[in-house]
């Protein structure tokens, strides 16, 4: 548990620093190369369809238990950019695999994976781009008992988050994202309870524009 948290803790810091070195990058480069700004900040073309992956780490809780779920993620995403001068908007799916895992009092729960369907919005400073993004999530839902026993759902859902996302070349970007999902509860004759899950994803990736 210790191990993991100190790389949750690792990861964060990676993400601050991350958006910390993008805006000093981004501001360089608005005063280095280009004596006008606001030609600059249309000069990237983030729209249209991208495919990409990713890894993370995920944290959380699962509702009216004490088990608090955490682990490596990792998947694949697919969505498509509007762009209209410096407003950039579109939809994004993806479908992620997750070792977050948990087992207090001998009852093990398990988020071995889980999706999502969302809208995007952002701001883009050239080939910078800063998003909000809100949609519907999905997931498996495992509880295990050390006596014996195994019981699984499927729960929906909502999801929220921000991001950053940089250019790096005409088709190719990075990002770092936070999203916070939300699966609602159902009744598990395991527990005796109605449990549903809420997780904290903080992951990394990589779009590749078609």
């Amino acid at each position: 548990m210790k191990i993991r948290r100190s790389l949750m803790k690792a990861l964060i810091g990676t993400a601050v620093l991350t958006v910390a070195l993008v805006s000093s990058a981004a501001t360089a480069a608005d005063l280095g190369y280009d004596r006008a700004p606001v030609r600059a900040a249309t000069t990237y073309n983030w729209q249209g369809l991208y495919l990409g992956g990713n890894i993370g780490y995920q944290w959380g809780k699962v509702t009216n238990s004490p088990v608090n779920p955490e682990g490596f993620m990792g998947g694949l995403g697919l969505g498509y950019n509007w762009q209209n001068g410096q407003l950039v908007f579109g939809l994004e799916t993806d479908i992620q695999l997750s070792g977050a895992d948990n087992t207090v009092s001998g009852i093990k729960f398990t988020n071995p994976w889980f999706g999502t369907l969302r809208g995007r919005g952002g701001f883009a400073l050239n080939n910078v781009l800063i998003y909000g993004t809100v949609g519907l999530a999905y997931g498996g839902l495992r509880a295990e008992s050390t006596g014996g026993g195994t019981e699984s759902n499927t729960l929906g859902g909502w999801t929220a988050g921000v991001g950053l996302e940089m250019g790096l070349a005409p088709q190719w970007s990075v990002k770092a994202e936070y999203l916070y999902v939300d699966l609602a509860s159902r009744g598990y004759a395991l527990t005796g309870a109605s449990n549903g899950l809420e997780s904290n994803i903080l992951r990394f990736g990589a779009n590749y524009r078609f």
